[in-house]
């Protein structure tokens, strides 16, 4: 595996992704890309499956700072999307609701009282022989209130770092492979 494998690199937003124009002014819009070795699935909602089992413990302390800081304003914790994620397992990904997907992109996200995101996580598909298969994560954020500019503000930088590590710790622990059967 060489260090490019590993490369986590910010990109525009892709035009093939769905939730481009989710908003119509998003107050957070970013997207991070990633090679994908030859062999890697192509499964969207199986890569950021993958994706947020792979999580960092350090990002499990960052998640339970940020419940202990947001409870208090009556915003939804990592608790109770995981309880959400406990009784309906086929409409969410990790704590994350399912809001569409296809062959090459599932959109994740969830709405709250400050703010609503999106999240794609979209398999895109060498442009030639020598390229290699990319994986797209793209994040939008639409704020409702004064609450939820001042959480995006605070949250932005950690949110940078946390989808950057997420996709760097999955590329070194090996992205799931397409069965030889």
């Amino acid at each position: 595996m060489t260090h490019d494998e590993f490369r986590v690199t910010p990109v525009t937003l892709p035009a093939a992704s769905g939730v481009t124009q989710v908003y119509q002014v998003p107050h957070l819009a970013d997207a991070y890309s990633i090679p994908l070795p030859a062999g890697t699935i192509s499964d969207p909602e199986l890569l950021a499956g993958f994706i947020f089992s792979q999580q960092a413990p350090w990002i499990a302390g960052m998640m339970k700072i940020r419940d202990a800081l947001v409870a208090g304003f009556g915003l939804k914790t990592s608790g109770q999307l995981k309880r959400a994620d406990d009784t309906n397992r086929s409409g969410r990904v990790g704590i994350f609701r399912i809001y569409s997907k296809d062959v090459r992109e599932i959109i994740l996200g969830e709405d709250d009282s400050h703010l609503d995101f999106r999240l794609s996580v979209l398999y895109q598909a060498p442009a030639s022989a020598i390229a290699s298969p990319q994986l797209i994560v793209t994040t939008v954020v639409h704020c409702h209130n004064l609450l939820g500019r001042a959480y995006i503000f605070v949250i932005a930088p950690f949110h940078r770092l946390v989808v950057r590590a997420s996709l760097s710790r999955a590329a070194r622990r090996g992205w799931p492979r397409v069965s030889a059967g």
